[in-house]
């Protein structure tokens, strides 16, 4: 089954924007989960550093979503890519 994941890299200024974007970008992944689009979301390790990724179901939804997360248009989001990943076994 194909997901695809998008890859977030932070910005210059993510950490400072991130608590006043935060809660909108909050409501955008709850919508999206709720809708059944976006399967999983988090952060790496060192989240400002490495960054952050999250599974969605179709390529659509993943566009949709970086279209207008709060993240992205307002620059907390350095750069972003998506991959079409093949799953092979998930406890889903």
């Amino acid at each position: 089954m194909a997901l695809y994941v998008t890859f977030y890299e932070s910005g210059p200024d993510a950490l400072a924007l991130i608590p006043v974007h935060y809660p909108a970008h909050r409501a955008r992944v709850d919508e999206f989960h709720a809708r059944g689009d976006l399967l999983m979301v988090g952060t790496f390790a060192d989240p400002i550093e490495e960054g952050a990724m999250a599974v969605f179901r179709t390529r659509e939804a993943a566009e949709e979503f970086v279209a207008d997360d709060p993240f992205v248009t307002s620059g907390l989001v350095g750069r972003w890519y998506l991959r079409e990943w093949n799953e092979v076994l998930s406890d889903f």
